[in-house]
């Protein structure tokens, strides 16, 4: 019994065209020596090097192992080269005793017959195998020291990212002798969009539903996956869960190449700035927009630190209150814990919005919610001096004034010190200014009308507005104001 083996390491388009060429093939090669093909195992685009895990050689494998060890049963393993069943020490060892147990044989089209219950077999076969090995090693240091080098000078590793789109330069007999990674006139501005909705407070579902609505293929649409999510259709245009989030975080919308964890100059245009970065890591480091979904924010102002209950000081949520029995329950502000309080909800929004819209109609009030952003853009500017050093060094090395071991401590050393500065800018920016972009000024009012209750939330957040809720002092219907205290950043607004 024959089984027959094949496998190629890279095929991105997936045409199989290798692995065909080599079971065609090991067909032509099994008729000569003899005997009856059990079935056919493949894997096509998957490294043995690499350890990523080979489905095919798994079935091969457990179904050979299965065979041999039935009586009077005789097993091939035969494959088109020793490397194309193994490139690992470790596993190679472990197929050689499996196979050792069960008596079972292992060929080659390219030559050789190896008996897996006879020890010299077995030794020809391992230092056969360990000269594939070495090979696969000594390329695989090629291979890095080449991605190290690309990183060093900025260039891109792999196709064009999105956002991007690459030109290639030529030489006068039109052969490539470079490219460049210019911004992309469709794709850059979809990442600019994605980043200026999730500063405005839009739940990043919200977005990512709005660009499967629109249309607009996600990163990655058209190429070949080798796993695909379920939700995922087959070109892969569709935006997943997270899609918009792994975008805008990329350290490449700023013009930073990353390589083995260290921080390079990247040769491509920054699509952010680095102020828009550092606002969107802290926003998702600390829980914002990453479960939002949308319409999920229902009330405008339940939880958190902006409405509190004037007797406890505890937070407020939203409950059904008022006379079950006249079928006139109402969503209500109360204090779920005491029960201190309770406001209309319908009632107290309207009456923190009008304030709200008669301070944000001043075109001064910006000013009035900035605060002190000076140390914030101080480190911005210490990241975009280092940035440049880092470039320096790049030229420096390019001609030849310091060697390639200098150039390497120079950028590990400048690319900690920008992540400290980075980390440092964030820890500093007082508010996040993005949330009440064209809402200051004479038309706040039909422009606050518009926005989603997740978007006022986050302006409210910005203004750092807090609101009292004191119990009233006579029951009756209505609205009384006068049992509200509303302010920010110290200030209390009295009507």
């Amino acid at each position: 019994m024959i089984y027959l083996y094949a496998r190629i390491s890279l095929d991105p388009r997936d045409q199989r065209r290798g692995v065909k060429r080599q079971m065609k093939d090991l067909h032509v090669w099994a008729d000569e020596l003899g005997g009856e093909i059990a079935g056919e195992w493949t894997d096509n685009d998957l490294s043995a090097h690499s350890g990523e895990e080979r489905p095919g050689y798994d079935r091969l494998m457990a179904a050979a192992i299965a065979a041999a060890a039935q009586s009077g049963v005789r097993v091939i393993v035969a494959a088109y080269h020793p490397s194309r069943l193994w490139r690992r020490r470790v596993e190679r060892a472990q197929a050689i005793e499996d196979l050792r147990q069960v008596k079972a044989f292992v060929a080659f089209e390219s030559g050789g017959y190896f008996n897996m219950a006879k020890a010299s077999d077995r030794s020809q076969l391992a230092n056969l195998g360990e000269s594939d090995t070495a090979e696969s090693e000594v390329k695989s240091e090629r291979v890095q020291r080449a991605a190290l080098e690309r990183a060093e000078e900025g260039r891109a590793n792999g196709p064009v990212s999105y956002g991007w789109k690459r030109v290639y330069r030529h030489d006068d007999d039109g052969r490539v002798i470079g490219f460049d990674d210019i911004e992309h006139p469709v794709q850059a501005p979809i990442v600019r969009e994605a980043a200026r909705r999730l500063l405005a407070g839009d739940p990043q579902m919200a977005i990512e539903a709005d660009f499967n609505n629109r249309g607009v293929p996600a990163p990655g649409a058209g190429m070949k996956r080798k796993r695909r999510s379920l939700t995922q259709n087959e070109d892969g245009s569709r935006w997943q869960q997270g899609s918009v989030k792994k975008l805008v975080l990329r350290k490449s919308n700023i013009g930073i190449r990353v390589h083995g964890g260290v921080e390079h100059k990247a040769a491509w245009p920054a699509l952010l700035t680095d102020e828009q970065h550092a606002r969107l890591e802290a926003m998702f480091e600390e829980g914002g927009a990453t479960t939002a979904s949308p319409g999920q924010r229902v009330h405008l102002l339940s939880w958190g630190e902006i409405v509190t209950c004037g007797p406890c000081r505890g937070p407020i949520s939203v409950s059904m209150r008022g006379n079950a029995k006249r079928g006139s329950l109402k969503p209500t502000y109360v204090c779920p814990g005491k029960g201190c309080v309770g406001r209309n909800e319908e009632a107290l929004d309207r009456y923190v919005e009008q304030i709200v819209v008669a301070v944000l109609s001043d075109p001064a009030a910006a000013d009035v919610f900035k605060g002190d952003q000076s140390a914030a853009l101080a480190a911005l500017e210490r990241v975009e001096g280092l940035r440049i050093r880092q470039g320096q060094a790049a030229d420096d090395f390019a001609d030849d004034v310091i060697t390639r071991d200098q150039l390497r401590r120079i950028t590990q050393k400048l690319s900690r010190q920008i992540a400290e500065a980075r980390a440092e800018a964030r820890r500093l920016q007082p508010v996040d200014m993005s949330a009440l972009d064209g809402l200051v000024g004479p038309q706040a009012g039909d422009r606050w009308a518009k926005l989603t209750v997740t978007q006022k939330r986050r302006a409210l957040e910005a203004m750092q507005l807090r609101v009292v809720i004191h119990p009233v002092s006579r029951r009756g219907p209505g609205f009384d104001s006068t049992t509200i205290q509303v302010g920010w950043r110290g200030m209390e607004i009295a009507e």
